[in-house]
C-alpha cells in the first residue's frame, strides 16, 4: 500500500511537471498611464492576457485578451540569445471610476465596457524574465450620473489610459 501511494504521488508530481511546461504562464506587471497586474497563458501557440488595475491612477478596470503570437507568420528577424515576439488581439473590458470629472465638472461616479485591443512586442530572456511593450486600446460606451440623471458618452479615455505601457513579467 505505502508503495502505490508512492508511485501515486510520483506519477502526479510528473504529469503536474509535464502540465507546467506544456502551459506556460507569466505574471507580472504593466506601467505606463497606470498600472496593471498582469497575467498570461499560453494556449497553444498564442495566449491569453489578463489584466486588473488602475487607468489614470482614479479608476479600476480589468481587461482580457486573446493574443495572436507573431501573426501572419511574420517573425522578429533580429533574435538573438532570447526571443523576440510581436502579437496583436482582442478581447473585452470593464471599469469603474470614483469622483469623475467631465471637463472640470463633477459628474459623480461613472463606469464603462468596451471592446479592447492590444498590439505589442515583447522579449523572452533565456532565463525566466520577459519584457514587453504595448498598446491597449479600449473603445466602448460609459456611464455617469450627478446623482439625480443618468448619462451615457463615449469612452474617449480608453484610448490612452490602458495606452501605451511596459510590461515586466516573470515567466513560469
Amino acid at each position: 500500500m505505502k508503495k502505490l501511494r508512492i508511485l501515486a504521488i510520483a506519477i502526479a508530481f510528473v504529469g503536474f511537471a509535464a502540465a507546467a511546461n506544456a502551459q506556460p504562464r507569466a505574471i507580472g506587471g504593466r506601467i505606463g498611464y497606470g498600472v496593471d497586474f498582469s497575467y498570461q497563458h499560453s494556449v497553444g501557440e498564442n495566449m491569453v492576457q489578463l489584466e486588473v488595475g488602475l487607468p489614470g491612477f482614479y479608476s479600476i478596470a480589468a481587461a482580457c485578451t486573446y493574443d495572436w503570437i507573431d501573426p501572419f507568420g511574420a517573425t522578429v528577424p533580429w533574435n538573438q540569445r532570447g526571443e523576440w515576439h510581436w502579437y496583436m488581439g482582442v478581447g473585452g473590458a470593464g471599469g469603474y471610476f470614483w469622483g469623475y470629472r467631465l471637463w472640470g465638472y463633477y459628474g459623480g461616479d461613472a463606469g464603462f465596457i468596451g471592446v479592447a485591443g492590444r498590439f505589442g512586442i515583447e522579449y523572452d530572456f533565456w532565463f525566466p524574465l520577459q519584457l514587453s511593450l504595448d498598446w491597449r486600446p479600449v473603445v466602448g460606451p460609459y456611464l455617469y450620473g450627478d446623482g439625480v440623471n443618468t448619462y451615457a458618452d463615449y469612452y474617449v479615455g480608453g484610448l490612452y489610459e490602458g495606452g501605451i505601457a511596459l510590461g515586466v513579467r516573470y515567466k513560469f
